[in-house]
C-alpha cells in the first residue's frame, strides 16, 4: 500500500520507463496520438455510414462497412498502448480527438451510398499517408515495435481503400 496522498497520486506524472529517450517519447507519442485521433474519426464516420446506408447494394455495403469499422476500432487500443509503452500519454476525451483529427467529419443528413464509399476510400488513402509519416518518426528513433505495427495498419488501410474504390466502380 502506498503512503502518498490521493492528491499526490492524481498529480504524479505518467513516466513509463523507456530506453528511447525524451525526444523519442515526445515525438513518437505525438505521432501515435495524432493517428489515434484519426482512427477514431474514421471509425465513427465508417459506423455513421454503416448505420445510414440505403439503396440496392445495402446488404453488401452494410456488411463491408461493419467489417471495416471493426478493423479500424481494433487498432485504437494498440495505438494508445504503444504511446504509453514508449513513455508518453495519449487521448483523454472526445474533445481531444476533435482538436487533433485531420480527417473531416460528415454530419450530413443524407449521403448517397456511392458518395459514402468514395469519401471513406479517400479518408483511408489520407490515413495511409498519416501512417507513413508516423512510421518515419518511429523509424527515426529506431522504434521497431511501432514501425512493425504501423506497417500492418498501412496494409489494412490500403485494403480498405481498394475495396471501397472497387465497390464504386462502374461496369460501363
Amino acid at each position: 500500500m502506498t503512503t502518498s496522498s490521493p492528491e499526490a497520486r492524481r498529480t504524479a506524472p505518467l513516466r513509463t520507463p523507456t530506453d528511447l529517450g525524451a525526444d523519442a517519447t515526445r515525438d513518437i507519442a505525438a505521432a501515435l496520438t495524432g493517428l489515434l485521433a484519426d482512427m477514431f474519426a474514421l471509425y465513427l464516420k465508417t459506423k455513421n455510414f454503416h448505420w445510414h446506408l440505403s439503396g440496392p447494394h445495402f446488404r453488401d455495403y452494410h456488411l463491408m462497412l461493419d467489417e471495416q469499422g471493426d478493423q479500424i476500432f481494433a487498432t485504437t487500443d494498440a495505438i494508445a498502448e504503444r504511446a504509453r509503452k514508449v513513455g508518453g500519454t495519449t487521448l483523454r476525451s472526445i474533445g481531444h480527438i476533435s482538436r487533433l483529427q485531420r480527417l473531416a467529419d460528415n454530419d450530413a443528413d443524407y449521403v448517397t451510398a456511392p458518395d459514402m464509399l468514395a469519401e471513406l476510400a479517400e479518408d483511408n488513402r489520407r490515413l495511409t499517408g498519416f501512417l507513413r509519416a508516423a512510421h518515419g518518426v518511429c523509424e527515426q528513433y529506431n522504434d521497431v515495435a511501432s514501425t512493425s505495427l504501423i506497417e500492418v495498419w498501412i496494409d489494412e488501410a490500403e485494403r480498405r481503400s481498394w475495396f471501397l474504390y472497387e465497390a464504386t466502380r462502374s461496369n460501363h
